[in-house]
């Protein structure tokens, strides 16, 4: 790599993450405000954080619709992908920008829609609501990564085993789901974070028995600058960035096998030539 673009791509990188270098420091602060630099170091803003009811319950509803998001997203995600990749129908350009329309769309001006459809259906203020909502918004990611393994995917396999007898779902069960399983993987994992990092959405439809954590933040600054903000947004934080980490996992221990099975092969080949 051209050694301007590393330093040009580290440097946005270091800009990106710089807030953190101060967030993380802030969330032990012994300060009974948003104070940096700390005046001292403790634990009490995390737990708080973990002990009291008006941040712990807005973290388990956070769970709840993140999972039930990614239960959604998947089971609309998946067929949508196989028809879009495998298949030529009639509207296939208009189904695939409609599938991205909510990235397009200004995420207040959606909010402001499913606060006045959701209102009609009585699913203001409940997890059913929220959990579609932000299916909707997680979608396209989830899409565009499936799409892209799927493309990647040789169907020779899958014609091989409906050779030997196999049924459709017999196939998808045990030769196709096995192979796209880390794409399956990161769709969800990314359709989690688009839901437990979202606010705006969550500011119109959730509710205060249903508040999600991000509603909660928000609630926070405007209200009283509790400190145990910091330590929420360190938690976000950690969050995403073990979701990164998973993502990226898989492709460097392939990345290292591939580089170890190489010399492997290279010492077989001489040692069997050097034999001969």
């Amino acid at each position: 790599m051209n050694p301007f673009v590393r330093a040009l791509a580290l440097l946005i990188a270091f800009f990106v993450a710089a807030p953190m270098f101060i967030v993380i420091p802030m969330s032990f602060s012994s300060a009974a405000s948003l104070t940096f630099p700390p005046p001292g170091y403790t634990l009490a803003n995390y737990i708080n954080f973990f002990s009291d009811p008006n941040w712990t319950e807005p973290l388990i509803n956070s769970v709840i619709i993140g999972l039930g998001t990614v239960l959604v997203t998947l089971c609309l995600a998946i067929p949508a992908s196989f028809a879009l990749v495998r298949h030529i129908f009639l509207g296939r350009e208009l189904f695939n920008l409609l599938i991205m329309l909510p990235m397009i769309v200004p995420t207040i001006v959606m909010a402001l829609g499913y606060y006045m459809y959701f209102g009609q259906l009585r699913l203001v203020q409940s997890y059913l609501g929220v959990i579609l909502a932000h299916s909707c918004i997680a979608m396209p990611m989830a899409t565009l990564i499936l799409t892209a393994a799927l493309k990647g995917f040789d169907r020779s396999v899958e014609r091989a085993a409906m050779n030997l007898g196999a049924s459709p779902f017999t196939t998808f069960r045990l030769v196709t789901f096995p192979i796209l399983r880390p794409a399956f993987t990161v769709a969800g994992l990314f359709a989690f974070i688009a839901s437990f990092d979202e606010a705006v959405i969550a500011l119109f439809i959730s509710g205060r028995d249903r508040a999600t954590l991000p509603r909660q933040m928000f609630n926070a600054v405007r209200q009283e600058a509790d400190p145990t903000i910091s330590a929420a947004s360190s938690f976000l934080f950690l969050l995403v960035l073990a979701g990164v980490c998973v993502w990226l996992a898989p492709q460097f221990v392939r990345r290292r096998s591939g580089t170890t099975r190489q010399p492997l092969e290279n010492d077989a080949t001489n040692t069997a030539a050097a034999a001969s």
